[in-house]
C-alpha cells in the first residue's frame, strides 16, 4: 500500500531537533543503525558538479560541440575502434539469451513475443556488423539507419553514461534539487521534485539514460509506479542534439531557439494534462514490490536548509564512488542488452510497415480532423506525418520535409518530440525496465499526446511564424 509523504515511516525522514548543523550530523541507515554523517561533505559538491558537467554542460572538443558524456562515448568508440559493432553484437547476444536463461520469457505473452523478436534482432545485428544488409535491410533508411543511428549509439551510451550516473543519483543532488523544485513538480506534474533531474537529463542527454535513472530510483522506492510511469512517458524525450537533426531536416534552424523552447514548453504542458487522465491516472500509485516507499518529505520552514539536510542524509548512506558507479554500470549494461535487440526487431517491423505498406496512411486519417481543425494545410499529408511517428520519431520530418508551409513543418517537428512514444527505441526501452506500463497504455498515450500537441502547437505556429 502506498504511504503518503506525511505518514512515511522511513527513519531518514524523521525531523531532527536543534540547529541546522545538528540536524545533519547523524542519520539512521537502512540497517537501522544510527551513524554520523561523514565529514567529507565535499563529495556532495565535487561529485554533483562532475555529474552536472557530464550530463548538462556542452563543450566543444575536436570541432564537435556536445555534452561531455557524448564526448566520453566518442572516446570509447575510438578506443574500441573496429570492435565497436561486435561489442554491440555481444550486448545483443546477452539480451537475447538472458530471458531464456532466467526463464522470464514465460512471464506472459508479451515477454514471450519480445524474447522471440530478440532472436530476429540478433540476426540483424550480426548481419549489420558484418556489413551485410539483405533485402529491405539494404534500404539506407531501414537497416543502416537502425544500426548506425540507433543500435550502436544506444548500445554504447547507456553503459558509458551509467558510469557517471551514480554521481547524479547517489550523493544528494536529487534530494537537494527535489526539495527546491517540489512546489512546481508535485502540483503540476504529480511527481516528486527529484524528477526534475530526469526531465532535464532527457532534453540535454538521452532518454535511455533518463529511463535508467527512473527505473533505478523506482526500484529503490523513491518513486511510486505511477510516478515512474509519468516520468518515463512524460519527460523521456529525445535529446536536444537529435532535435537539431529534426529541425535541420525541416529547414527550421532559422527558428531554432523558438523551436527548442516551444517544444520544451509544449512537451511539459501536454504531460501536465496526461497525468490527470487515463491511462496514467489509473496506474497503481504504489512502490516497487517488496520495497518501502521513501517518499520525498514535504518541506516546512526554510526550504534551502531542508534541501541541504536531505542532501546530507543521502550522502551519509551513499556508497563509495567506485562501488556506486560499478552498480549503475552493471544496470546500464543489462538495460542496453535488453533495449538494442528490441530496437533491431520491433523497430525494424515499424520501419518496414511505414515504408512498404499503407498502414500509416490509414492511421493518419485519425488525425485529419485535428489537422483540419487547426487549419494545417493538406490535412491528409499532415495526418500521415503524425501517424508514422509511432514507428520512429524521425519519420514525420521526412514526410513533410520541403513543404512550403512553415506552420505545418513546425507543428510536425514539435509533435515528433512531444509524442514521446515510438516503437523503434522508446517503447523497447521502457519495456526493458520494471516501470509498470504496458504496450496498450503506451499506444493510447501516444495518440493522446499527439492530439494534444497538435491542438496546442499549430495555433502558436500560425501566430509566431
Amino acid at each position: 500500500m502506498m504511504t503518503t509523504p506525511d505518514a512515511v515511516q522511513d527513519p531518514r525522514r524523521e525531523p531532527f531537533a536543534g540547529s541546522a548543523a545538528d540536524r545533519a550530523r547523524s542519520v539512521i541507515g537502512a540497517d537501522g543503525v544510527e551513524r554520523p554523517v561523514p565529514p567529507h561533505r565535499w563529495r556532495f559538491f565535487l561529485y554533483s558538479a562532475i555529474g552536472i558537467a557530464m550530463f548538462f554542460v556542452s563543450v566543444e572538443i575536436g570541432g564537435k560541440s556536445t555534452i561531455l558524456v557524448d564526448h566520453a562515448l566518442t572516446f570509447v568508440r575510438w578506443v574500441l575502434g573496429p570492435a565497436v559493432p561486435w561489442v554491440v553484437v555481444a550486448l545483443v547476444l546477452v539480451g537475447t539469451v538472458r530471458p531464456f536463461v532466467t526463464g522470464t520469457w514465460r512471464d506472459g505473452a508479451l515477454r514471450t513475443v519480445f524474447a522471440l523478436a530478440n532472436i530476429v534482432g540478433l540476426v540483424v545485428a550480426v548481419c549489420a556488423a558484418a556489413g551485410f544488409y539483405p533485402g529491405p535491410l539494404g534500404n539506407p533508411d531501414i537497416g543502416p539507419f537502425l544500426w548506425e543511428k540507433l543500435g550502436i549509439p544506444v548500445g554504447l551510451i547507456v553503459p558509458v553514461g551509467a558510469v557517471f550516473l551514480a554521481l547524479l543519483i547517489n550523493y544528494g543532488l536529487m534530494e537537494f534539487i527535489g526539495v527546491l523544485v517540489q512546489p512546481i513538480m508535485r502540483p503540476v506534474w504529480k511527481v516528486p521534485g527529484r524528477a526534475a533531474v530526469d526531465a532535464v537529463a532527457s532534453f540535454v542527454g538521452s532518454y535511455s539514460l533518463a529511463l535508467l535513472i527512473t527505473d533505478r530510483v523506482y526500484r529503490e522506492g523513491r518513486y511510486t509506479g505511477r510516478e515512474a510511469a509519468i516520468i518515463a512517458t512524460g519527460f523521456s524525450t529525445v535529446s536536444a542534439t537529435f532535435m537539431v537533426i529534426v529541425a535541420s531536416t525541416l529547414d527550421l534552424m532559422q527558428h531554432w531557439t523558438l523551436y527548442f523552447l516551444l517544444t520544451f514548453a509544449v512537451t511539459f504542458a501536454v504531460t501536465a494534462i496526461t497525468v490527470r487522465i487515463p491511462p496514467l491516472s489509473r496506474v497503481a500509485d504504489e512502490p516497487f514490490e517488496g520495497v518501502e516507499h521513501l517518499a520525498e518529505p514535504v518541506s516546512q520552514g526554510n526550504r534551502l536548509a531542508q534541501a541541504w539536510d536531505e542532501a546530507m542524509r543521502a550522502l551519509a548512506i551513499a556508497p563509495g564512488v567506485v562501488r556506486g558507479s560499478w552498480a549503475t554500470f552493471k544496470d546500464g549494461v543489462l538495460m542496453a542488452a535488453a533495449i538494442v535487440p528490441s530496437i533491431l526487431s520491433i523497430g525494424l517491423a515499424g520501419l518496414l510497415l511505414a515504408t512498404y505498406t499503407p498502414v500509416f496512411d490509414l492511421i493518419g486519417w485519425l488525425f485529419v480532423p485535428f489537422a483540419w481543425l487547426v487549419q494545417l494545410p493538406e490535412p491528409a499529408l499532415a495526418g500521415k506525418a503524425f501517424a508514422v511517428g509511432i514507428a520512429e520519431m524521425f519519420l514525420p520530418a521526412t514526410v513533410v520535409a520541403g513543404h512550403e508551409s512553415e506552420a505545418l513543418r513546425f507543428t510536425v517537428g514539435v509533435t515528433a518530440v512531444s509524442q514521446i512514444v515510438f516503437f523503434s527505441a522508446l517503447v523497447p526501452s521502457i519495456l526493458a525496465t520494471r516501470i509498470p506500463v504496458n504496450v496498450g497504455q503506451l499506444v493510447v498515450l501516444w495518440f493522446v499526446r499527439v492530439v494534444l500537441t497538435i491542438l496546442i502547437t499549430a495555433p502558436l505556429a500560425h501566430l509566431l511564424l
